[in-house]
């Protein structure tokens, strides 16, 4: 059972990291498919009255989006280690948030689940990202709440026991 719970989240980390850094390659070279989904959810949300949210330099930019991808790859490849398992949890909550925003775009926005018409692979690698971090989560969970207590203790000034 030990090997289990080092093998699974080892391989899931992986696996999202993977996914994460080869999408860098399109999101920070300005590649015509990023183009096209940024400016597809760029337009829907300028005809909602926030012009820019998805431009290049907006918010929700390619570059943030990409910057944050490359941040969660991070934390999960080094939380493989052993001593640092807590980044893990930390990586798969950030790749959560991050695949739960894409997942939602690709839902309920005019994107649809087949911007780059590739048969729908960028939808179903964003729902296995999501399912793997969350899978993540389920294993980390006493970490990140440890995190959790003690940024809340460094926050307030009280001692993480009470948390």
């Amino acid at each position: 059972m030990k090997f289990v719970k080092l093998i699974i989240p080892a391989i899931l980390s992986l696996f999202c990291s993977a996914i994460f850094i080869d999408s860098l390659r399109y999101k920070f070279t300005n590649h015509p498919n990023t183009q096209e989904i940024f400016g597809r959810l760029n337009d829907w949300t300028a005809s909602l009255g926030a012009e820019g949210l998805f431009a290049q330099t907006g918010l929700f930019s390619q570059y943030t989006i990409g910057t944050a991808e490359g941040i969660a790859s991070l934390f999960l490849l080094i939380g493989i280690i052993p001593r640092f398992k807590r980044l893990q949890g930390l990586g798969a909550l950030l790749g959560l948030a991050i695949m739960t925003g894409a997942i939602s775009f690709h839902l309920f926005t005019p994107l649809g689940t087949d911007p780059n018409n590739d048969g729908g692979g960028l939808f179903i690698a964003a729902c296995l990202v999501w399912l793997s971090c969350l899978i993540l989560v389920g294993f980390r969970w006493q970490e990140i709440l440890q995190g959790l207590g003690k940024l809340l203790a460094a926050l307030f000034g009280k001692s993480d026991k009470a948390f």
